[in-house]
This record gives C-alpha cells, structure tokens and sequence, in this order.
C-alpha cells in the first residue's frame, strides 16, 4: 500500500463551523437518529425487512467497517462456520464510517454488526433503539499512532489530532493519556489558534487516517488496525503507545444485534453467537491463516489492507523494541497486539459507563448524566447466548477466561 505526499484536500471537518465534510455530514446523520420523525421511518423499514423471515429463516447479513476489530464475523462467513450453524448468508457489506453502519442497522439492511463499545451506549439510550451486545468481538486491537518528529505525548500540545469517533474507547483512552500530560482535549474551529497546553480533536474515517498523517494535517491518530502498522510499515508515522498497554485487555468493538431477534429469533441468535464465538476461538490459534483471510490478496478481499500489514497485527509475538523504547509500559501485563475472547464483562461496561461520562464528546449527551453503571451492564448486554456458545466451545479455558467470568478491570496510563 502506497501513500504519496501530495497536495489534495482532505475532509478532517468536525469543528462545529464546517459542514463540507464526510464525517460531519455522518456527524449529523447520527445526531438526527436520535429524532423521533427521523429515527421512525428507519424503525419501521428494519421492522419490515425482519418480518419478511419466519423464524430462523432470516439470513445472516453482516455490516462491518474494513479494521481487524471485524476479523470474527469475517472469519465466521469466510469458514462457513454460520452454515456449520445451519443459517445462510449474504456477502457482507464494507462501510467506511460507523455513521453509515449504524444507519443501515437501524434500517434494517444488515443484522450482524461489529461496533464501538462506547457507541452501543449511544444506540441504545441516546437514540433509543433497541439492541444489545451479545459478545466481544476482540481485545485490545489499537493504538495510538504519531507523526515522525513526533517523541512524546507532550510534543502533541498545540497540535490536531484524529479519533473515529466521540463515541469510541479510542477517544476515552486518548483523553486520559492528555489529562495524564497535562494536555486539555479540546475542538477548535477551522483556523482558530490551539494553545501550546491543547490538543484539537477531530473525527476523522479510519481510512483517511493515514493519508492525513502523510501531508502532515494531523499530528496522529488513535485508532484500530491495521492503520497504525500501515503508517509503521510506509515510514509514515511511528506508535506512542498500545492502547492495551492503558487498559488492560479492554474490549474496543463488540457484536451488536437488534433487539427483535433476541426475542423473537433466539435459536437464530444463538447460532449467530455460536459462529462468532467458534471464529474466534479458530482464530486464536491460527493467526496466519486469519491475516491471509482478511487481506486484500485473500479470496473474499475482505478489506483493503496488504497481508505484511495483517501480518504485523495478528501474528507477531515479539514485542521488545517497543517495550525497550518505552511504547509498552506495562511488560508484566503479557498481552498480544490483539486478541480475541468473546465474553462480554460486566466490569468492563460498568466502568465504561464512568469513564465516558467524563470524557469529551460532542453532540447531545444529556443521556449520560442519568446512565447507572451497574444498570447498563445488564441492560445493554445479553450474555445467555455466549456463556452457551463458550461452553460449547471448550469452556472459559479455551479463550483464557477466569472460570467464573468475572474479572477487575486495570486502567494505568
């Protein structure tokens, strides 16, 4: 994959005086879901499109973003591993944007989707639309990504810099890197000064991020792979810190169904959850084959990246330079790149709750102040379907889950 340097116009607008952008315009379709008179139409089509099936008729229609955070419901379709579950299938559909997934959930067009933790919160209290997570799809999976010159978090101030999402664990972990600095987060108008203590943060598409780090309109990024080993392998940037390395073995996507098939459909989504959890546990112990599977180079081209990149992610193990340059801090925490363990812990969504709350976002997020921890952690997650499937899988053991499930979560910047 090549990045020339040239001139060109990228849309980085989510400052609040732009509207030329793609993630500004997605930035308003998101915010008009949480409207009523626009929210309903899209209600009613998903509604339709569901009824059209009788029981576990419905075929399995998968809507993901090009990251390696969708690797198990890739890796489940491109196995079969559904069909092994006795459901069929359509081609999953890419979408460049969680905006457009998001929409196209609602409505309906797709019923499997991978989605940013803190964004499901979002989708469930902020727009009021039914669904629930009913497993992780991976652990860890991220980092944050910084232009050459760039050697410290400090050397940030004063500088623009990209997440995917206000609603991401990549805006909560990167916020608390800064306030760690004593560096302010903060969302500065096109050509308004940024003081050497701020940070300027954008939304930026994932797919853009690399590009944009090469013409040097943002300092870095935080954000999923492959597009923090891309900018490493094209000598564009260089990695920070491993977002793993802050909170340890955190979820960043999970799989979100709507609520209507877990009530109406649960033998299907128990099969859902089984295919998802059985590619996970494959993929695990097949990282090769899972980085040629994903790669462009693979038979469905499931995404846009290089097998050296996917490579680079799934596979290596050896992780010495970047803790002899300080990157990994944490070296006693033993954790991969990424990896992959389906369930969802409560203690993980409880504190996910607290910490957003005291995270910058933009956008209406009055729903937040009322959100109890505990509360959200059985209601936004279903969890019958996966402690099946890990059971049938080999058990916690298989994934190198604790017995009983439960865990205490460790944040350490």
């Amino acid at each position: 994959m090549e990045f020339k340097k040239t001139e060109q116009k990228i849309h980085i607008c989510a400052s609040s005086d732009c509207d030329c952008g793609m993630t500004r315009r997605d930035f308003l379709r998101m915010s008009a879901l949480a409207s009523a008179s626009v929210a309903a139409p899209l209600l009613f089509a998903g509604d339709a499109q569901a009824q059209n099936f009788k029981g576990d008729d419905q075929p399995v229609k998968i809507g993901y973003l090009p990251i390696t955070d969708a690797t198990p419901l890739l890796v489940a379709h491109g196995r079969k591993l559904f069909e092994e579950q006795g459901l069929r299938t359509e081609a999953p559909r890419l979408f460049r944007s969680w905006a457009q997934i998001i929409e196209a959930f609602v409505s309906g067009q797709v019923n499997v989707i991978h989605l940013l933790s803190p964004a499901t919160l979002w989708v469930r209290y902020g727009s009021k639309f039914p669904a629930k997570v009913v497993a992780w799809n991976h652990t860890n999976g991220s980092a944050l990504t910084v232009a050459n010159e760039i050697n410290s978090i400090g050397d940030l101030g004063g500088k623009t810099f990209a997440i995917p999402f206000w609603y991401s664990i990549h805006n909560i972990l990167l916020q608390k890197i800064l306030q760690a600095n004593k560096l302010t987060p903060v969302t500065r108008a096109r050509g308004e000064a940024i003081k050497s203590n701020e940070v300027n943060l954008i939304v930026l598409a994932p797919s853009e991020m690399v590009s944009a780090l090469a013409t040097k309109s943002i300092a870095g990024y935080i954000v999923a792979e492959p597009f923090n080993a891309n900018a490493e392998i094209n000598g564009i940037g260089k990695i920070l810190r491993f977002s793993g390395d802050v909170w340890k073995n955190h979820a960043c996507c999970v799989t979100f169904l709507a609520e209507r098939d877990l009530v109406e459909r649960p033998e299907w989504s128990q099969r859902v959850t089984n295919a998802i959890v059985n590619a996970q546990l494959w993929s695990r112990s097949n990282q090769a084959e899972t980085a040629k599977l994903m790669a462009s180079t693979g038979p469905n081209r499931y995404t846009p990246h290089s097998l050296q990149a996917l490579t680079k992610v799934l596979v290596a193990t050896d992780y010495s330079s970047y803790e002899k340059n300080g990157i990994i801090v944490h070296k006693d925490w033993n954790q991969r790149r990424i990896d992959f363990q389906p369930f969802p812990f409560a203690s993980y969504t409880e504190e996910l709750v607290r910490a957003i709350t005291t995270t910058k976002v933009e956008g209406d997020s009055k729903f937040l102040a009322t959100l109890d921890p505990k509360f959200a952690a059985k209601d936004l997650v279903d969890d019958r379907f996966v402690r099946k499937a890990i059971t049938a899988a080999g058990g916690p053991a298989a994934f190198g889950l604790p017995a009983n499930l439960l865990r205490t979560e460790t944040v350490a910047v």
